[in-house]
């Protein structure tokens, strides 16, 4: 069956925020082989309601089979079973994963859009992707993921911790 690369944002400001993200990587590990995962970085809310404690935010690269719907599936299912429960948009949140790419694909439907519609104008998805690899462009456009993090104003956003898998 034929794998393709997929990437996927990681972002909890719930709970135990640090522990949560370790067990996403973990629990994403079990969908196909996770080729990287980024520095960790604090960043402050974007949008939502008022008050929300800072976000850590990550990203990882998955090598898989399950074609992208099934992926998407799979990934909310893994928030639900850390906790997550879905009732305001840009809410606090226990754990967010967001297919941002798989491979080239482009896609537009109800459940998935493809490449995530906004990855390209947000630093904290920007920055981890940017670990992993700063020439990924994008599949419409063709803006690499450093292209679109220098256009960036990268405010509210805390440095990047490299040694995050390990224990604390």
């Amino acid at each position: 069956m034929e794998k393709h690369d997929a990437y996927i944002a990681l972002g909890a400001n719930l709970g135990r925020p640090l522990e949560t993200l370790r067990w996403a990587v973990a629990e994403v590990s079990l969908l196909g082989e996770v080729c990287g995962v980024s520095k960790l970085y604090r960043t402050a809310p974007v949008g939502g309601p008022p008050g929300q404690p800072d976000y850590l935010n990550a990203a990882l690269c998955l090598r898989t089979s399950l074609p992208p719907l099934d992926l998407l599936t799979a990934l909310h299912d893994a928030e639900a079973r850390a906790g997550r429960e879905r009732r305001e948009r840009w809410e606090a949140r226990v754990l967010d994963l967001d297919l941002i790419l798989y491979g080239n694909r482009i896609e537009e439907g109800a459940t998935l859009t493809l490449p995530h519609p906004r990855a390209w104008e947000r630093a904290f998805v920007l920055a981890p992707l940017a670990d992993l690899n700063a020439g990924l462009a994008h599949p419409q456009t063709g803006e690499t993921v450093g292209q679109a993090l220098a256009r960036t104003d990268g405010l509210g956003f805390g440095a990047g911790a490299t040694d995050w898998l390990g224990s604390s």
